[in-house]
């Protein structure tokens, strides 16, 4: 398998996925600005919609939609336990935070890089975000992850847009637990490894 990723992106999520479920892949890096990949090829050749991630099967079918990914990602290696069984449940619930962290704190948190918002709707973006932020921390009370004691892919994709929280100058000081999480999933050694390798730790 393929993965064209942007260090940092949320392409992390699902490159975090497959370190953790130690499925065989590539990593092709993506120029989001240029829509280039580091070979010279095209990224809208991969992905027309120009953004990360994507994923290129063996087969030669392409997956977009980190949500969609990470789970195809589990489902490949039941082994990892990093997704609950299809049909199940569990399954739903974890369906139930990938949407939310998807809405809620993905396309928010995303959309403060945007250099054309103003001051003042950054504000309004950061004040509804520190509202799911406070439903958050009571849902993640007594447990380790998202999904109770053990990790999901659900971790991986909070872990990764939480990180964005310090360059759009979101202070997630207020929520002592979440930092807890973060460090507590940072220092799993798939993710170091997916750090490491997308060149955001040394």
């Amino acid at each position: 398998m393929k993965l064209y990723y942007t260090p940092g992106a949320c392409s992390l999520s699902p490159h975090i996925a497959l370190r953790e479920a130690g499925l065989p892949f590539t990593l092709h890096k993506v120029d989001l600005a240029k829509k280039t990949v580091e070979t010279g090829e095209d990224y809208n050749s991969v992905n027309d919609k120009g953004y990360v991630p994507a994923l290129v099967l063996d087969s030669g079918e392409k997956l977009t939609e980190g949500p969609a990914i990470v789970q195809y990602i589990a489902d490949q290696k039941p082994s990892a336990g990093i997704a609950p069984a299809p049909g199940t449940l569990e399954r739903y619930r974890l369906q139930e935070w990938l949407n939310f962290i998807t809405s809620e704190l993905h396309k928010p948190m995303g959309s403060m890089f945007n250099p054309a918002q103003t001051a003042e709707w950054k504000e309004a973006v950061k004040v509804n975000l520190a509202k799911r932020l406070d439903w958050l921390v009571k849902q993640l009370d007594g447990k380790a992850h998202l999904m109770g004691d053990k990790f999901s892919v659900a971790d991986g994709y909070l872990f990764t847009v939480l990180g964005w929280a310090k360059h759009v100058n979101f202070d997630l000081g207020k929520w002592p637990s979440l930092q807890q999480y973060m460090s507590r999933v940072g220092s799993r050694p798939k993710v170091v490894e997916a750090l490491k390798a997308e060149g955001l730790m040394s």
